[in-house]
């Protein structure tokens, strides 16, 4: 089988081929896309241990939280998707198959990122699908994170129960911060149901609470009288000896009209 290669090409696999030769097979298809990179990531992660659910969400692992630049391919790949999907469901679902899944790790990162950015909600949750059967996919709370915020900023409980019930079974687990950012992100998106759903889960959490989350939530809970109550009897129980603000009652009112405004 090796005949068929080039000597440059050979001089690349005669490393893995001497430590695994049975491995070879999933090597090819990398050398025929270019994408040594990704298969040499590929490779030390099918060799290193398995890594703790912690330090999978860890910030200095996190390909999500670096500056995502997107390269030419990526910018005519979020053109040509918002096009078709206007006008071709059929050429639509060929062009994911054969150019959006050729595309590299950065590029996919930041084309989901734009997606998101722009509150694309349809074409954020088909690249979210792609990027988890990426062989470089690891699971990854700020990837769940940037999910959920823009679902909540759109108001889409449905594919936020989905997001959730997929990052339930990779069991990702957010910190305290960032379970305090995103119960925020469902409150200020009309949303409370699945931010007291989210906050009983917070609660359930491992790690120890933190104060500062709280008081994200409180403040997000002025238009939620009812619910700020029961978040601040919850505060004042973990950290007895802290004070919690309670903006005059007319606050409340201002709140619930300028919702129920929003709405109409």
């Amino acid at each position: 089988m090796l005949r068929f290669f080039s000597s440059t090409t050979l001089g690349f696999l005669l490393p893995f081929t001497q430590k695994s030769a049975k491995n070879l097979d999933s090597l090819i298809p990398f050398i025929l896309n270019g994408r040594r990179a990704e298969y040499i990531e590929f490779n030390e992660k099918q060799h290193a241990p398995c890594c703790s659910i912690s330090t999978a969400s860890s910030p200095s692992l996190s390909i999500w939280r670096r500056k995502k630049e997107m390269g030419k391919e990526g910018l005519v790949i979020v053109k040509e998707l918002k096009r078709l999907l206007k006008s071709d469901s059929i050429r639509f679902d060929r062009f994911l198959k054969i150019h959006v899944s050729r595309l590299l790790r950065s590029d996919l990162v930041a084309v989901l990122a734009e997606f998101q950015r722009q509150d694309q909600v349809f074409l954020s949750m088909k690249i979210y699908d792609m990027v988890r059967k990426e062989i470089w996919y690891r699971p990854d709370m700020f990837f769940y994170r940037d999910m959920l915020m823009m679902l909540a900023r759109n108001k889409k409980g449905d594919e936020i129960k989905q997001v959730r019930g997929d990052l339930r079974r990779e069991e990702v687990l957010f910190d305290q911060h960032t379970y305090g950012d995103i119960v925020r992100s469902f409150l200020d998106g009309g949303l409370p149901s699945e931010a007291m759903d989210l906050y009983e889960e917070m609660r359930q959490s491992p790690d120890p609470p933190l104060s500062l989350p709280y008081r994200v939530i409180l403040k997000g809970m002025l238009p939620y009288p009812e619910l700020r109550e029961q978040v601040k009897d919850d505060f004042l129980a973990l950290f007895p000896d802290m004070i919690v603000y309670d903006p005059p009652e007319d606050l409340f009112d201002e709140h619930n009209l300028r919702s129920g405004t929003e709405d109409e």
